[in-house]
């Protein structure tokens, strides 16, 4: 219970913790970053349903494109 009240007043910005999760799309981090990341759940759970939205957008996009030539 502790850790939930002490993850709002983490000092990470949500454009650092979208960075960390665009690298884990592709499965590589630094370890400093890893070691020295605070990253707010909010902003993780936040930042990972934009990037799994930007995702399918762009696959859509891709077939439409292939499938319309």
């Amino acid at each position: 219970m502790d850790q939930l009240k002490h993850a709002g007043k983490r000092k990470t910005s949500f454009f650092v913790t979208m960075k960390a999760v665009f690298w884990s799309f592709f499965g590589v981090r630094k370890k400093s970053d890893h070691e020295a990341a605070q990253l707010n759940p909010v902003h993780v759970l936040i930042a990972g349903v934009l990037g799994a939205l930007i995702f399918i957008a762009t696959l859509v996009v891709i077939v439409k494109l292939v499938v319309a030539k």
